[in-house]
């Protein structure tokens, strides 16, 4: 998948809050690995082994923590808190 130091966004086109936390991090310029839930649907078993559920998106951060649906604000504040922006 994507090394450790990397951020990966599970998640699908069809989602909005997929799509929203996609643009965010875009609009940052952060870098991360996206993974299509669509185009790699057995991806989703490993987004709902990390989350424990079944909704998207999920953003796994370089230090191995998780957000599952968050709002802008818990993404920002996790990326400012990783030194990441």
């Amino acid at each position: 998948m994507s090394s450790p130091s990397t951020l990966t966004m599970f998640g699908a086109d069809w989602c909005r809050d997929c799509v929203r936390t996609k643009r965010q991090l875009d609009s940052l310029g952060i870098h991360y690995t996206y993974v299509d839930l669509v185009a790699d649907p057995a991806a989703a078993d490993v987004a709902r082994e990390i989350s424990g559920r079944t909704s998207i998106p999920v953003v796994v951060y370089p230090d191995a923590s998780h957000h599952v649906e968050p709002s802008n604000d818990d993404v920002e504040a996790k990326l400012r808190e990783l030194s990441l922006i």
